[in-house]
This record gives C-alpha cells, sequence and structure tokens, in this order.
C-alpha cells in the first residue's frame, strides 16, 4: 500500500510514519512546504512536494493521511477525492462545524476517514470485546482522564520553538478540548456501541497565557442512557498520573492506564463487582494504535469490511460543536 502524507509535522514523522511501516504499507511521498519537513522526508528515501496537488499527479499513491493544521484540512482532503485516492484525515474533522460539513459534501460515495486512531488501539479494541461478551454486564459510565502539557511556546525539540499552532484558535478551532477530547467521545460510543446524543462542555484558561482553552471538563450521555465524563487538559505535568479509562458496569470494571495517546501499550485489568478480585485483559501490547488505525485503513481500500465514517463522524462533530461554542461563550 503506498502512502502519501500531507503535514510532515512530528505527528506524522514520529507516529504515522512508522505506523505505516509496522502495518506493512510504504510512505513513497509527503506534501509539505517547510524545508525542514523536506529535509527530513528526503533522508529517508521519500520523495517531497511543495504541494498535495503536485504530489497526488506524480506519485502514484494508493492513500493519503493529512496532517496539517486543522483549518487546512479541506483542500487536501478535495484534492484526494478529485483525484480519487482514499483518504485518512487527522481529527477534528476541520477547525470549524462549517469546513466540516463542507469536507462532509466533498468525501460523499468516497473513501474518507476520520483518524481516531484511540479506537484503533488494541487495548480499547480488546475492552469494546470484553464489553460485548457480557464482562462487566451492562454499561453503566465511562469516565476518561487525558491530559499533558502543552505551554504557549510548546514544540517538539526538533522544530524549534514558537510554532505551537495548537494553541492558535483560527489554526486550532479552539485549545485542549478540541485536541483531545473528541478522541475520548468518540472512544466512549465505540466502546459501548452507542452514539452521544447530549454533552455539556465546561472549560478553563487556568494556568497557560494563551487566547484557547487549557482545559475541560466534558459530561454527556448515551442514547441508551450510559454516563459519558472526560477531563482533558493541556495543565497536567506529564510526571503525573493523566492517562485513565474507566468503563464501569453492573458486574465490574474495566480500567485502562497509559492507553490513551500515541504510543503502544499500557495496561488494562478488569475488577469484579462481586469479589473484587482483579485479572487482566490481555490485548497486543507492541502495536501502537498508529500502526493499528493505518492497517485498518488500508484493509478499507483493498475492499475490505471497516469502521470508518463520515456520517458518524459529522454527528459527532455536530454534538460538539455545539457545546463547545457555548462553552467558549463563558469562558
Amino acid at each position: 500500500m503506498r502512502w502519501g502524507i500531507v503535514g510532515f509535522g512530528w505527528v506524522a514523522r514520529d507516529y504515522m510514519a512508522p505506523g505505516i511501516a509496522a502495518s506493512g504499507g510504504t510512505l513513497v511521498a509527503i506534501a509539505d512546504p517547510s524545508p525542514m519537513a523536506q529535509a527530513s522526508a528526503m533522508s529517508g528515501g521519500i520523495l517531497a512536494y511543495d504541494t498535495v496537488e503536485a504530489m497526488l499527479a506524480d506519485a502514484a499513491l494508493d492513500c493519503l493521511y493529512v496532517a496539517t493544521p486543522n483549518n487546512l484540512h479541506a483542500d487536501p482532503v478535495r484534492a484526494a477525492v478529485a483525484a480519487g485516492v482514499p483518504v485518512l484525515c487527522e481529527k477534528p474533522i476541520a477547525a470549524t462545524l462549517d469546513d466540516a460539513e463542507t469536507i462532509g459534501a466533498a468525501v460523499t460515495g468516497h473513501l474518507y476517514g476520520t483518524a481516531f486512531d484511540q479506537r484503533h488501539h488494541p487495548a480499547h479494541r480488546a475492552m469494546a470485546q470484553a464489553i460485548r461478551d457480557g464482562a462487566i454486564g451492562r454499561p453503566i459510565a465511562v469516565r476518561i482522564v487525558y491530559a499533558c502539557w502543552v505551554d504557549p511556546t510548546w514544540s517538539p525539540s526538533s522544530e524549534g520553538g514558537g510554532c505551537n499552532w495548537r494553541a492558535d484558535p483560527a489554526a486550532a478551532g479552539g485549545g485542549a478540548v478540541i485536541d483531545l477530547a473528541l478522541h475520548g467521545l468518540d472512544l466512549a460510543a465505540m466502546l459501548v456501541d452507542e452514539p452521544l446524543d447530549r454533552l455539556h462542555i465546561d472549560l478553563q484558561r487556568r494556568i497557560h497565557d494563551y487566547p484557547v482553552d487549557d482545559g475541560g471538563i466534558l459530561s454527556g450521555r448515551t442514547a441508551g442512557g450510559i454516563l459519558v465524563q472526560s477531563h482533558v487538559a493541556y495543565n497536567c505535568p506529564e510526571v503525573l498520573p493523566r492517562r485513565r479509562l474507566e468503563i464501569l458496569g453492573e458486574d465490574g470494571l474495566l480500567v485502562a492506564t497509559d492507553t490513551m495517546g500515541q504510543t503502544e501499550g499500557g495496561t488494562v485489568m478488569r475488577r469484579c463487582a462481586r469479589t473484587g478480585d482483579e485479572t487482566a485483559l490481555p490485548f497486543h501490547t507492541a502495536l501502537s494504535p498508529f500502526a493499528a488505525q493505518a492497517a485498518a485503513f488500508a484493509a478499507a481500500v483493498r475492499g475490505d469490511a471497516h469502521d470508518f465514517s463520515i456520517d458518524r463522524d459529522l454527528s459527532l462533530m455536530r454534538l460538539f460543536d455545539a457545546a463547545y461554542t457555548k462553552a467558549r461563550s463563558c469562558l
């Protein structure tokens, strides 16, 4: 499977590119106007282009991964559709709901996926299967903590300082909440196999001096009445516990520690509601969510059954946008 990447920043370079290789694919080309990004790609024998149009015209791609800043997703997605190339686009779909709706209309009838990599993490897939198998009885609540430290000057060291577009409201569409929370909301719905139909958000700008939120609490419920709670933040020191996922059921509790994030591994434990006994839930600890996601999208390109859905992702974006817009008016 021949992949191209638009936007060769740290996530694409350090996580998706290795994920493509681990899935059996080949990253053949990138499109990024940055000389640093192009030099990084070419040092690994990867073709580098200034524009996605040039890359699509020349590189004979099977699929495309879009990892630009959020406000720049639409043009590469439309270019991929025009070229007939399946496209996997980073979350959120776009920085604004209007742009997300535009992308949704553009990809009608075309293979498109939003890169919610957490739904592909082997630990989370194992938890979803355990829930389907009745390991905790009827689910009652999903509780998430997903936090990190992103200050105003944050940047991957190889890119230098001053390029933290994630704290730029125009480029990102918001702050910590739009960056981190959608992963958890999508994951919660996947785990319990029910869409969210209610959502409330409270925001804070507590620690960092930038124009976006540095943390938030989200609470909601699914169509069937399962409660969902998520604390996401850019203001949590990374030596502290900051990645935890719990699914409470009438017969037990599943607890995942250090599975939320870009890397492989972590642990999942099941605690019995009757005895209190704990048992480990096995999963593929050496497979990263990016590798699993790349494999899943490649399988979809080959025509296999898949769970990528623009309709589902747009429904979540609409629900999120309504709650986020209201929350920002009170920040």
